[in-house]
């Protein structure tokens, strides 16, 4: 994963320098690692600091707890998902004036991609449910929204059914979260365009506009 810069996270306490904007990354991605495989409650501080290189007492610097590190490391996981799908579909409006199917496809392929490199990342939003509720409701209520606001601007340039909703946005955003848990964790035999691909057929037959719906 990525630094993050400066950016807050809930439940760390911000770094002030960039040396401890990189201890902070450390610590986020060593976690990142020890709860995908241990899972929240057999995890532990000293593991993670080791896993990190960095020292116990320096890890209460950054965090009062491991309840705050698993928060902070849910919305950071979070993040990476958003700005690595916003990353693809700049690329790809550099090159091209996409439609609102291209910027699904290509979205959801970036997703692909990074849960395939990052399958812990199932394991933890997971458990958030039940460790940290509030972390795993603001990740889902977030990722609607961006697809949501995609959705709309689709229909605003008349790709897209004009009765575009809330509840279109969840639909698409549970038909990414499995074909990810198929194809990027459980196992990896299909390419991740050629299943972004068929997801994009899924949604020409639903939610296009019959006159518009390929390209």
């Amino acid at each position: 994963m990525t630094a993050k810069g400066s950016e807050s996270i809930a439940g760390a306490k911000t770094p002030r320098t960039a040396r401890g904007r990189k201890t902070l990354r450390k610590l986020l991605d060593a976690a990142a690692v020890e709860f995908g495989e241990k899972g929240f409650h057999a995890a532990s501080v000293i593991s993670i600091t080791s896993r990190a290189e960095v020292a116990l007492g320096s890890f209460y610097t950054y965090f009062d707890s491991k309840d705050a590190l698993f928060q902070a490391l849910v919305q950071d996981m979070s993040s990476q998902v958003k700005s690595h799908a916003a990353s693809a579909v700049g690329a790809l409006k550099e090159n091209a004036e996409p439609s609102a199917l291209d910027v699904e496809e290509v979205a959801l392929a970036s997703f692909l991609r990074f849960a395939s490199e990052h399958k812990e990342i199932y394991r933890i939003i997971d458990e958030s449910e039940f460790v940290d509720p509030v972390a795993y409701r603001a990740h889902y209520e977030g990722t609607a929204a961006r697809i949501l606001e995609r959705l709309q601007a689709g229909a605003q340039a008349g790709e897209l059914s004009p009765d575009v909703e809330e509840a279109h946005a969840w639909a698409v955003m549970g038909m990414n979260v499995f074909l990810g848990l198929r194809y990027a964790v459980w196992s990896q035999d299909s390419d991740s365009l050629d299943i972004a691909s068929i997801a994009r057929k899924i949604l020409e037959k639903g939610i296009a506009q019959s006159t518009r719906a390929s390209r």
